[in-house]
């Protein structure tokens, strides 16, 4: 009969993780979750196995398109800036929507994270509620949204502010309650004792505490809304998004190609000066 000295004995058992460490080894206690390393690893393998076959794409006909990629953005490379005010005119409609979409959203975001928060009102029950409606408006992707607001509101940027308003909302909601729940309980228990309202503890402790999160969640939010008008844009909902759709449809790509680029440059900027924000806030 074999006998591992090492699990009898705990004094040999740390010396020989002691000569390990001193030889570069390091040990590893977690055996069953290193297994499950390898499990998922050959799931995900399997997986993707089926949605190939599933999916039978067909290896030869996009191996013989390949070259046209290049082509293509070598079109797209050569701007054509004859219809710049069209161009420049749909992007500050692209930049507008996403503006109006985060400011209501952010208002609605703070009103209705503050109801999911479970440190607030100290309400279970309208904390999950919340919770669980805002998850469901979040399931359903934005595109969706944005259509059923295009039966409802009709073609424009009015469809693309109100569709990205429900999605963002849902976003905030969460991503400001997770934010709230971070406050350390002793704050607000402090102001509890005091005698301080639940909305007076929110606005003057709560809130300011949350600040510096939620700046980031807006500019993060910000620069998603703005790709996501672009986009919404080639169904219907306005902005830069219908001017690239129309462009490639016509087979104007250098149109394309500078609203592309300028669609870019602007989350580019966006992206730096939010950063730039947090610093300042943090």
């Amino acid at each position: 009969m074999n006998i591992d000295l090492t699990q009898a004995c705990p004094v040999l058992r740390n010396r020989t993780e002691e000569n390990d460490r001193e030889k570069g080894r390091i040990p590893v206690k977690c055996r069953q979750r290193n297994r499950f390393i390898p499990v998922f690893l050959i799931g995900v393998a399997v997986l993707s196995v089926l949605s190939l076959l599933y999916l039978e794409i067909d290896w030869l006909k996009m191996a013989s398109r390949v070259g046209d990629i290049g082509v293509v953005f070598w079109d797209l490379a050569h701007l054509d800036f004859s219809n710049m005010d069209l161009i420049l005119s749909s992007l500050v409609e692209t930049i507008s929507i996403a503006v109006l979409s985060l400011l209501y959203s952010l208002i609605l975001g703070i009103v209705f994270g503050m109801l999911a928060a479970r440190n607030v009102f100290r309400i279970p029950v309208l904390s999950v509620v919340t919770q669980s409606f805002f998850t469901f408006l979040r399931a359903v992707p934005t595109p969706v949204w944005v259509l059923l607001m295009l039966v409802c509101l009709g073609m424009g940027p009015e469809a693309g502010v109100a569709g990205l308003c429900v999605h963002t909302t849902a976003f905030f909601t969460k991503s400001f309650a997770q934010s709230f729940e971070s406050i350390p309980d002793e704050t607000i228990e402090a102001l509890e004792v005091t005698g301080a309202s639940r909305l007076s503890i929110f606005m003057n402790a709560v809130l300011p505490a949350a600040l510096s999160q939620i700046v980031a969640w807006a500019g993060m939010r910000l620069e998603t809304n703005f790709s996501e008008c672009a986009i919404l844009g080639m169904v219907g909902a306005g902005g830069i998004g219908y001017v690239i759709s129309n462009s490639l449809q016509g087979y104007d790509y250098g149109a394309a190609g500078v609203a592309i680029l300028l669609v870019f440059l602007v989350a580019y900027c966006i992206e730096r000066g939010f950063v730039r924000i947090k610093k300042k806030f943090s």
